[in-house]
């Protein structure tokens, strides 16, 4: 199938927040190579809420996070794809799930990830199969334009700038008393085994405040994630505040005014690589140079991996994480201090 004959695409990303944002320069690449194409992405609404408004996006598709469990749900969604009359869908998820929206819009040309990224039924409901070469998430869905003659795109994530989120950012930093120069501290994440000690990350904003002067905003996200943001605050001998709550386009704006964001390995830390904030990564169950902040402005901290399957590791206790000692944290964050914007090179602790 030719590339002019190509008018309606459709991305097949459903979640999780992090991994979608890291799908956006499949987006962008996308709309390099077909200008006048309708781009549309399937999603969940919480991903869509960072997505609504991207430049290269035609139309966003949202869909409930169980959707495969109602046969109404299944059925109304695919008469809406089908009336869309795609010509190729894009499926960098590499699930069941995705795969299965990619074959209810009828498009003909089903591009997916063949092993090992392709899981579950997803390589029976694609039609053209990819075996990625390069780690990194980012690279490897890049390489599933090749069927349609991208190689090796520039990496772009353009996430919308919501203009009354900027607004909130600013009267939520000054309501703060933060000034122009802060550290975004995320102690949460989507998995237990990524999860690092609430002690260390005040101790670690306890450190820039006390040797830089650096104030840190701890972000937070539901009750869980409040109780150990306010646990940090409490460990920081002051030198840490808890943010207020934020949705994500909030979020995504303060994180433009940080100075640099400390986390592992979840939503936030690639909201923050995306809107072009360095980040000190922190990494146990899961490797930097599969998902960690892309590009070579960020330094990603790992002492010890827990090998398995994802779902292994998703149960995995937080040995990993725990191997991560302070000194090292607060030693990644002041070498980022120490050089300009966009030239801190990526290492491995």
């Amino acid at each position: 199938m030719s590339g002019p004959r190509i008018s309606r695409i459709l991305i097949s990303r459903l979640s999780a927040i992090g991994d979608c944002v890291l799908t956006t320069p499949l987006l962008c690449a996308l709309r390099d190579r077909f200008p006048h194409a309708h781009i549309a992405w399937v999603t969940e609404r919480g991903p869509a809420t960072l997505l609504e408004g991207h430049e290269a996006l035609d139309e966003l598709i949202v869909v409930p996070k169980r959707w495969m469990k109602s046969l109404s749900e299944i059925r109304q969604l695919r008469s809406k794809l089908r009336a869309n009359r795609f010509d190729l869908t894009i499926d960098p998820q590499g699930l069941t799930k995705s795969s299965l929206i990619a074959w209810l819009s009828g498009a003909r040309w089903r591009i997916g990830f063949n092993k090992p990224r392709g899981r579950e039924l997803s390589r029976w409901f694609n039609s053209e199969l990819v075996t990625p070469t390069r780690d990194h998430l980012v690279d490897a869905q890049l390489e599933l334009l090749a069927p349609v003659g991208v190689q090796q795109p520039a990496v772009r994530f353009n996430l919308p700038v919501d203009p009354e989120a900027e607004s909130k950012a600013d009267k939520m930093i000054h309501a703060a008393h933060l000034g122009c120069d802060f550290v975004a501290i995320n102690c949460g994440a989507g998995w237990d085994s990524k999860l690092w000690s609430t002690y260390r990350y005040g101790r670690v904003a306890r450190s820039l405040g006390e040797r830089h002067q650096l104030p840190s905003l701890v972000l937070w996200s539901g009750e869980r994630e409040r109780v150990a943001a306010e646990e940090v605050v409490a460990c920081s001998g002051g030198r840490a505040v808890l943010a207020p709550p934020t949705t994500l386009p909030e979020l995504a704006s303060i994180l433009r005014r940080a100075r640099m964001f400390v986390g592992s390995d979840t939503g936030p830390l690639h909201i923050a690589t995306a809107v072009g904030t360095p980040c000190v990564g922190l990494h146990g169950t899961t490797l930097p140079e599969r998902s960690g902040a892309y590009g070579p402005q960020h330094i990603h901290i790992q002492k010890q991996f827990h090998d398995g399957t994802s779902r292994q590791r998703r149960g995995a206790n937080n040995d990993a994480m725990f191997a991560i000692d302070v000194e090292s944290v607060v030693a990644a964050c002041e070498e980022l201090l120490l050089r300009e914007p966009n030239s801190v090179p990526t290492r491995a602790a």
